[in-house]
């Protein structure tokens, strides 16, 4: 089992009490009545931002969204159900749903024994926000802010800001596929401003990437 698999199901599948052969049942509610194919998508969204101005921690948020999406398809019908809670009950409420609306006069599908598809990863399966502990991102935060000043003595102000996230995914399809992407995001900016004899600048940089805020900031930022 891949790495982004194995984090996916723990992220997405197991809070709820589901296993993999739990997603037969569900396909099973999903393709009955004339359906021909369905298929499922998980998504499982952290997100927190961190903004420091002159200093002082202004603004901090943290959110978590997750849910999962059913479509069932016959013909040229596509039928779609949504729930936010990621509970066999629940999956099973929506591919009733999604079935429902889709529902045709075909002959009725079965689905495919659930196979894994490991695709190319283009980035390690990470979670940025648990990389760094809350004081630690406040203290790179500081540092930056303390090495703007130090540059010039004519900064009047820094505003710094931190963010980071991570989106976890799985499909599953009644074809057989199942597959899982882990989708790591971090950004940093640093905006100054600057002033002498009556005239005011400013000037902002940024970088970001795909992976986790020790990459971002670097080893002398941020080190526990």
């Amino acid at each position: 089992m891949s790495t982004s698999l194995a984090l996916a199901q723990t992220q997405l599948l197991a809070p709820g009490g589901i296993g993999v052969e739990d997603l037969d049942r569900v396909f099973a509610r999903a393709l009955g009545h004339g359906i021909e194919r369905a298929d499922l998508y998980f998504q499982h969204s952290r997100q927190e931002s961190w903004v420091l101005e002159d200093g002082i921690v202004k603004e901090g948020s943290h959110s978590i969204e997750q849910g999962v999406g059913v479509r069932a398809i016959t013909g040229d019908k596509t039928g779609f159900a949504y729930s936010d809670e990621i509970a066999l009950p629940a999956l099973l409420d929506a591919s009733r749903a999604a079935r429902a609306i889709a529902r045709e006069g075909h002959d009725d599908a079965r689905a495919h024994a659930l196979s894994v598809r490991d695709g190319h990863a283009l980035y390690r399966p990470i979670d940025p926000v648990s990389s760094l502990g809350a004081a630690d991102k406040v203290q790179a935060l500081r540092e930056i802010d303390a090495l703007a000043r130090s540059l010039d003595g004519r900064v009047t102000q820094v505003i710094v800001s931190l963010a980071g996230g991570v989106d976890t995914i799985l499909v599953a399809a009644s074809d057989g596929v199942l597959a899982a992407d882990v989708r790591p995001l971090v950004r940093l900016n640093v905006q100054v401003i600057a002033g002498a004899n009556g005239r005011r600048e400013q000037g902002s940089a940024g970088a970001g990437g795909r992976y986790d805020y020790r990459e971002l900031l670097g080893s002398g930022l941020g080190a526990e």
